[in-house]
């Protein structure tokens, strides 16, 4: 039997089988983002076919976009490697504003923040770090060999923070991605390292002063699947259920060309995993979480990589931006979106399933769910103490089968349910299901 837990009023989402202990007659189901519309296209001279690593901020009402541009035909000119910028209201329609900080041949009228060889992989972020000051409420990391520490107080104007380097072991020629860890109090790096010398995947360390690191640590794999070649991260913690680490790595598969005529071997697509640590991750879902799909040209190497860090610009659905067309003329970033903690969820067909949760102690007096049902399909909830002892007014047949599609839905028992009698303790939650997804539960304690 798993240990009681405490989830307080937090989203739990059901991209893994944490709050599950038994279930029968159903899965866990992934689900894939909706491609919608292009949002950008590298079509400036100092940009071209090699642009990427996209890293988006939302600020306020502003969202900020940054991504390597290529002004030649080498990856490896760092000459002409430049770090750029967009900016929009509504995250559909970008502006590249003219800076007129760095030139490029012979004008600065352009959206180039910084130039050169830490052009490559330059990865900023929004510090949320209680302890950071107004001149540094932006900070970046960036270097091939090494990582090298940015400042900045607006997003725009970046300086170095030190010349040398503040991490060293690892190998960095990917997006590497820095956030404060609102779960360790500490900023966390997620890099990149090739794992004897065979698979491209992904170290985590943590400092509590950005300067400092502890040692570099190979993530762990909660299971026995095979190794597979993670060319990214795009890491975060997920908004409005910020206990749960997301990463979206871009899956390489380099032994396999679809474009004949393409001049570079490999496929691509992007998966999803979780934790709860930063550490221990869960691969629940091995397939791909977003397909290279029709479109021939999303068949070249390295195209898929989604952009670090996502936005929410309506209140039901979280938006993120995949590259598409790498490496060829047309190269161009699209929105993708999914429903808002809706990226796994609790599935039964036609025939209905059940499943009971782990024990865990009641804090609050409504639940609430996020889920969609077809026109026959119903959820129906019961709470039961930890001995699986159905609760008086908490029974299933206390309440009318829930059916429709959600994003808050209040289960809603009879007028005998009394949630304070067993507020403090622990109990459990059964819940049958039919024709339906359940993405996520919350407790909400309403005074």
């Amino acid at each position: 039997m798993k240990s009681v837990v405490e989830i307080g009023t937090r989203v739990e989402m059901f991209v893994d089988e944490w709050l599950i202990e038994e279930k029968r007659g159903l899965s866990l189901k992934l689900h894939p983002p909706r491609r919608e519309e292009i949002v950008l296209s590298f079509d400036q001279p100092w940009e071209g076919k090699g642009s990427g690593y996209v890293t988006v901020i939302q600020d306020q009402d502003k969202i900020r976009m940054y991504y390597r541009g290529i002004g030649s035909s080498s990856m490896n000119d760092d000459r002409n490697q430049v770090t750029c910028y967009a900016e929009s209201t509504d995250g559909i329609h970008f502006v590249k504003p003219q800076l007129g900080l760095f030139e490029y041949e012979g004008s600065t009228a352009n959206n180039i923040v910084w130039r050169g060889r830490l052009s490559h992989n330059f990865s900023p972020f929004l510090d949320r770090s209680p302890h950071t000051s107004p001149e540094l409420r932006y900070k970046a990391v960036a270097g091939i060999d090494e990582l090298v520490a940015f400042g900045s107080a607006d997003g725009i104007h970046w300086q170095k923070l030190r010349e040398e380097p503040i991490l060293t072991d690892g190998d960095f020629d990917s997006l590497n991605v820095v956030f404060w860890d609102t779960n360790a109090q500490a900023y966390r790096c997620f890099s990149r390292i090739y794992q004897d010398k065979a698979y491209r995947t992904i170290l985590t360390s943590t400092s509590t002063d950005f300067y400092n690191w502890g040692k570099q640590q190979l993530l762990r794999y909660n299971d026995l699947k095979p190794m597979q070649q993670y060319y990214t991260n795009s890491a975060m913690l997920c908004p409005g259920a910020e206990h749960i680490y997301m990463a979206f790595p871009m899956r390489f598969v380099p032994e396999r060309k679809k474009l004949t005529d393409h001049p570079e071997p490999g496929v691509s697509d992007t998966v999803m995993m979780t934790s709860r640590d930063g550490l221990h991750w869960d691969r629940t879902f091995m397939e791909a979480w977003c397909r290279a799909g029709l479109d021939p040209h999303n068949w070249s190497d390295r195209t898929g990589i989604l952009s670090t860090g996502c936005v929410l610009l309506n209140p039901d659905e979280f938006s993120f931006y995949i590259q598409e067309h790498y490496r060829l003329d047309d190269s161009r970033l699209r929105r993708v979106t999914v429903r808002k903690h809706g990226f796994g969820s609790i599935h039964a067909g036609f025939e209905h399933g059940e499943w009971v949760s782990r024990p865990f102690i009641l804090e609050g007096n409504e639940l609430v769910a996020n889920y969609s049902t077809s026109a026959v399909g119903y959820l129906r909830f019961e709470l039961q103490d930890e001995h699986g002892r159905p609760l008086d007014g908490f029974r299933l047949e206390d309440m009318e089968p829930m059916y429709g599609d959600e994003i808050d839905g209040v289960v809603t028992w009879g007028p005998e349910a009394d949630f304070e009698l067993w507020k403090g303790r622990p109990v459990r939650i059964r819940m049958q299901i039919k024709d339906a997804d359940l993405f996520s539960l919350k407790w909400n304690d309403k005074k």
